[in-house]
C-alpha cells in the first residue's frame, strides 16, 4: 500500500492537471486505470521475486534429498560390501570330483556291513566287528597319510612344520593303540571312534584346510564311520553272541 501511494506521489503534474479538468466520471475512470497499473507493477516485481526464491528451492531440494537418501546409500554400500555366510562343509559334497565321491562311497562299505548284518540277524558276530575295527584303524592311518602329503608340495597353504606333520602322525598312534587293544574289543572300537573324531576337528579347526569338496568327503565319512562303530557297540549289549568266544 505504501509502494501504491508512492508510485502516485511520483506522477507527473500534467497527468494531475488533467485529472483536474476533465469530469468526475473521467477522472474516476483515469484513477482506475493508474490503480490497475500500480497493481500491475506491483504484482510483475512480486512475481520476479518468488521467481527468484523457487530459482533456489530446488538446490535446497536436491541437498536435503542428498541428506535424506546417504544413510540408505551407506547402507546398501554396507550390505554390498559384506560378503553372505558360506554355506556348511557337507554342502559342497556334489562339487567332488566323481572318482573321489564313488571311491569314498564304496570305502564306506566296510563300516556300514558288520553292523547292517548284525542288526539284520539280532545277533553280535565277533569277527565282523573286529574287521570293523581293523579297517577303521586302517582308515585312521590313511587319513596321516593324506596330512603327510598335503604338507609337501610347494604351493600348498600346510607347509611341512611341526604343526601339521605331528597332527599327521596323531591319527596313526591311534591306530596303533586300536591294534594294542584288539583282545578288548569294544575299546579298540572306542580307541577308533576318539581318534577319527580327533582328526577330523584338527582338520576342520586347527589345521590348513583341504579343498572343500575333500573336507565334505572326510566329514561324510567320519559320521558314517561313527554311526557304524555306535551301533555295533549297542549291538554287542542288547543280541547275544554269535561264534568263537573272544579271549579276556
Amino acid at each position: 500500500m505504501f509502494h501504491f501511494i508512492q508510485r502516485l506521489s511520483q506522477a507527473s503534474p500534467k497527468m494531475l492537471k488533467y485529472t483536474f479538468t476533465l469530469g468526475v466520471g473521467t477522472s474516476r475512470k483515469i484513477e482506475k486505470l493508474a490503480l490497475e497499473s500500480s497493481l500491475q507493477q506491483n504484482f510483475s516485481s512480486l512475481f520476479s521475486r518468488s521467481w527468484c526464491v523457487s530459482s533456489s528451492f530446488p538446490v535446497y531440494i536436491n541437498k536435503t534429498h542428498c541428506y535424506h537418501t546417504s544413510p540408505c546409500s551407506f547402507k546398501k554400500e554396507k550390505q554390498a560390501v559384506l560378503s553372505p555366510r558360506p554355506p556348511s562343509t557337507i554342502a559342497y559334497l556334489t562339487d567332488s570330483p566323481k572318482p573321489a565321491l564313488y571311491i569314498t562311497l564304496a570305502g564306506l562299505i566296510p563300516f556300514v556291513a558288520p553292523p547292517l548284518v548284525m542288526v539284520m540277524t539280532k545277533t553280535y558276530i565277533p569277527i565282523l566287528a573286529l574287521t570293523q575295527m581293523a579297517y577303521g584303524a586302517s582308515f585312521l592311518s590313511f587319513l596321516g597319510g593324506v596330512r603327510w602329503g598335503f604338507a609337501l608340495p610347494q604351493d600348498s597353504p600346510a607347509k611341512p612344520d611341526f604343526l601339521n606333520l605331528a597332527n599327521s602322525m596323531g591319527p596313526v598312534v591311534f591306530s596303533w593303540l586300536a591294534f594294542l587293544t584288539f583282545e578288548r574289543l569294544n575299546v579298540a572300537i572306542v580307541t577308533v571312534m576318539i581318534g577319527l573324531g580327533m582328526a577330523l576337528h584338527a582338520e576342520l579347526f586347527l589345521l590348513p584346510h583341504y579343498p572343500k569338496w575333500f573336507r565334505a568327503l572326510r566329514l561324510l565319512a567320519t559320521l558314517v564311520a561313527f554311526l557304524s562303530f555306535l551301533i555295533t557297540l549297542v549291538v554287542e549289549n542288547i543280541y547275544p553272541e554269535k561264534g568263537p568266544k573272544r579271549a579276556g
